[in-house]
């Protein structure tokens, strides 16, 4: 789900390059983990933007919902865990070999997202959804909302993330998308609803003992 979530934001992104500035000899945005594109012998996966997870957080104001679900016509209650709402922080680097070049595509990726910050299946191409998605249907996104937030870190944050990530810092911007619920689509119990509750009480008198 993850990498179908970012595979259709790359798509978005790589479609409105080519559209906005031309296509210049094809795809300029990928999926990758930088740390392995900068210790690699492919010097074309350089001249690419990267789009890599460096980071997931639990969204804990999601986290008490009811574990059931109320069906009115079938007057059953469904019983399940609820989601795992996540946000994940999402590093935007620019890897060309030309410093100015990677602060040109950085600077119209920061565009795109400026206007296009909302994902969702009914806001993006069909063919964003399609191109390159998981072979598994299970593994694939049906409904979702991805936003896309900027994210801040500071100085000591950006010290310690190029560190992990080899330690030689390129243009970058790093994005909270928010927020991908990982649900997998099981009932565990099922029971029907009380529909009639009878308050009409009363005591039987007691038989006297002979």
């Amino acid at each position: 789900m993850i990498s179908h979530a970012l595979t259709i934001v790359i798509n978005e992104l790589d479609a409105h390059l080519a559209a906005a500035y031309g296509a210049n000899g094809g795809t300029q945005a990928q999926l990758a983990n930088v740390g392995e594109i900068l210790t690699g012998q492919d010097s074309k996966l350089r001249e690419m933007l990267n789009l890599s997870l460096v980071n997931i957080k639990e969204e804990k104001a999601l986290k008490n919902l009811p574990n059931y679900t109320r069906n009115d016509i079938k007057l059953t209650a469904v019983y399940e865990n609820q989601p795992i709402y996540l946000n994940f922080q999402i590093l935007l680097s620019a890897t060309h070999s030309s410093y100015g070049n990677g602060l040109l595509m950085l600077s119209r990726a920061i565009r795109f997202f400026q206007f296009h910050n909302v994902f969702t299946q009914d806001t993006v191409a069909p063919v964003s959804i399609s191109n390159k998605a998981p072979v598994n249907a299970l593994d694939r996104l049906v409904e979702f909302k991805l936003v896309f937030d900027l994210y801040s870190p500071s100085m000591e944050e950006v010290n310690h993330l190029w560190g992990t990530l080899g330690g030689k810092q390129y243009p970058f911007a790093v994005y909270m998308m928010r927020m991908l619920d990982f649900k997998f689509s099981t009932i565990q119990s099922e029971s029907t609803l009380i529909n009639e509750i009878v308050s009409d009480f009363y005591q039987q008198p007691l038989v006297a003992s002979r």
